[in-house]
């Protein structure tokens, strides 16, 4: 017999997988955080002329072991704004930069059964290469980013990721204490900038890889 754990999600994500080829989304199951590390690898960065590759903010992407592997190929030129080593200063230039990379490498906050990516950042940076910038974009989705319409997208966003994220972030925010999006004004909240990618434009410039796993916020 089946897991039927895994037999449920392989439905469902097969299901959101239609919904986002259909918005022009290059789409891949992954049956795992290993499986995922292959694909990005193996079936699409080396199947692409890049040179250049940045990332936004994502635990997935630290996860999955992607963020390591790529930051350590050595034919690769890596701008990598998660670096520590760098000034405030320097890393908002990189930001800057980014945007017109070959390929940027990010997660979402929120993947709708429709074919949607909703988003909500911080700098913006994240969802501005998702939106325009860059020349390919790869989106690393777990399963537990699926929801069932926008409603439900923005809800999961700031009544669960968004004060998760402000606490692994250790920002000194309202939610950060309470757990609870409280609407605030702190100089330091990260909700700033909404966005909702219903289609890829052009056709398969986002790769979208569904992981068979909980990963992220």
């Amino acid at each position: 017999m089946k897991d039927p754990i895994q037999q449920y999600w392989q439905i469902r994500l097969a299901d959101v997988k239609k919904a986002l080829e259909e918005n022009n989304f290059d789409v891949y199951i992954a049956d795992n955080s290993a499986a995922a590390k292959e694909i990005v690898l193996t079936e699409i960065i080396a199947k692409m002329d890049v040179n250049t590759v940045s990332w936004g903010g994502s635990v997935t992407l630290v996860s999955t072991g992607i963020y390591a592997a790529v930051r350590d190929s050595s034919n690769l030129e890596v701008l990598d704004v998660f670096s520590k080593k760098l000034p405030p200063d320097e890393i908002s230039q990189m930001r800057r930069d980014a945007m017109l990379v070959d390929l940027f490498i990010t997660g979402t906050n929120a993947v709708t059964e429709y074919g949607q990516l909703v988003n909500l950042d911080m700098y913006g940076n994240r969802v501005a290469a998702i939106t325009f910038g860059p020349k390919n974009v790869v989106i690393l989705v777990g399963r537990n980013k699926i929801v069932s319409d926008l409603n439900a997208a923005m809800s999961r966003i700031k009544d669960y990721a968004a004060p998760v994220n402000a606490m692994r972030l250790e920002k000194k925010t309202p939610c950060a204490k309470s757990s609870y999006c409280e609407e605030c004004k702190s100089p330091e909240r990260i909700c700033n900038s909404w966005t909702i990618t219903e289609k890829s434009f052009p056709k398969g410039r986002i790769k979208v890889v569904l992981i068979n796993e909980d990963l992220g916020f």
